[in-house]
């Protein structure tokens, strides 16, 4: 075997997901997040595939759906798209809206539940969805590790949008990030993710 076939196959190795290499550890590739500023910072180039995900605001309806609009439109429009699952929002979904973005509505499963976690964990881990959020007020270690694996299990997404006092909580998550949201922009804080260090990035609302 050639010098060159030999440095392509280390290559390949070196970018393999499961290969740990400390704060340099390679990274699964990300599903776009559909903001190019957003995928240049985010490990993996995009937003993790599955597992959860952390958005720390000051609360509810602060541009945390309009983040994540970019995705759930592209999952809906997959030849065999799962759901997008909605746990207990604390808003009312506009359906027009989301027709205006190119979701699919029938690929949008809205959930109104008293026990979100619950609710979140056996979307999580039924396969039938691709992506779930939730916005639970409280969530203990035990509760989140569970819904980590939950995710792990039904190889799903979940996205957790959390008051501030969470960004000092342990957490299973495999990113963590803050959300401030002015008229025209998004300012997201990188609090957590693999083999990355903090950093910030503001992007521009559609």
């Amino acid at each position: 075997m050639s010098v060159e076939a030999h440095e392509a196959q280390l290559e390949a190795l070196l970018r393999h997901p499961s290969l740990w290499r400390g704060r340099n550890a390679a990274a699964p590739e990300g599903l776009p997040t559909g903001f190019a500023a957003l995928d240049a910072v985010l490990p993996g180039g995009g937003w993790p595939r599955q597992g959860l995900v952390e958005i720390i605001t000051t609360g509810s309806g602060h541009g945390e759906l309009t983040l994540w609009a970019p995705l759930i439109r592209a999952l809906t429009q997959t030849i065999q798209a799962r759901c997008c699952a909605f746990i207990a929002p604390p808003f009312e979904l506009f359906a027009p809206a989301w027709r205006a973005t190119g979701a699919r509505l029938d690929r949008l499963l809205i959930a109104r539940t008293t026990e979100p976690l619950w609710a979140l964990e056996q979307s999580l881990q039924s396969g039938v969805c691709s992506l779930c959020f939730a916005w639970p007020q409280r969530a203990t270690m035990t509760e989140l590790r569970r819904l980590a694996l939950a995710a792990e299990r039904g190889a799903a997404l979940g996205v957790l949008v959390r008051p501030l006092r969470a960004a000092v909580e342990p957490t299973p998550a495999a990113l963590r990030l803050t959300l401030r949201r002015s008229a025209t922009r998004l300012r997201l804080e990188l609090l957590k993710g693999r083999g990355t260090a903090p950093r910030s990035v503001e992007l521009a609302l559609p």
